[in-house]
């Protein structure tokens, strides 16, 4: 490993729940050699309570989790992304504002666990369901030598990783 760092941002409509999970997970099991963000087109300005329990279920600083804007990492002060990873289908459908340094992108679409009615042991559910297979892109994400995460060679691994682990 380099020493490098790779800046990661997590795209979702609302940024309520999928990308605020992927945002924590990779942050916890990226071990320092990642920092994710996430955002949404447009966000909910919350983020549910079971994404928030999930989150903290793995250690992670619940004050660092919000629902905001793409629009932030689009300024010029913004981190500059190395990958952008869309993680609902809506998100991907959309025309995304121009991102500097022209990270790579792959989508990693898994269904909306907030959209998901029931009882609070079926909407848990849905949200452990989400949050293992993200947990297992991630994985296999932060498993990945710094050569196969160049430039180049990042937007085929990071598709590779989305067809290989099933949305469920």
């Amino acid at each position: 490993m380099s020493g490098r760092r790779y800046d990661v941002l997590f795209l979702c409509t609302g940024n309520s729940a999928r990308s605020i999970l992927a945002e924590a997970l990779l942050n916890t099991l990226g071990r320092g050699r990642f920092r994710a963000h996430s955002a949404g087109s447009h966000p909910a300005g919350r983020v549910q309570p079971l994404a928030l329990e999930l989150a903290q279920e793995i250690g992670y600083d619940l004050g660092r989790l919000r629902s905001k804007s793409w629009d932030e990492f689009a300024t010029p002060r913004a981190p500059r992304m190395d990958f952008i990873l869309t993680v609902c289908d809506a998100a991907a459908g959309e025309a995304c504002p121009l991102w500097p340094g022209h990270p790579a992108t792959a989508h990693w679409g898994v269904p909306d666990p907030a959209a998901v009615q029931g009882d609070e042991v079926t909407r848990r559910a849905a949200f452990r369901a989400v949050f293992m297979a993200l947990r297992q892109r991630i994985e296999l994400l932060v498993a990945l030598p710094d050569e196969k995460l160049d430039a180049l060679a990042a937007r085929t691994s990071l598709q590779d990783i989305a067809t290989s682990v099933p949305a469920e």
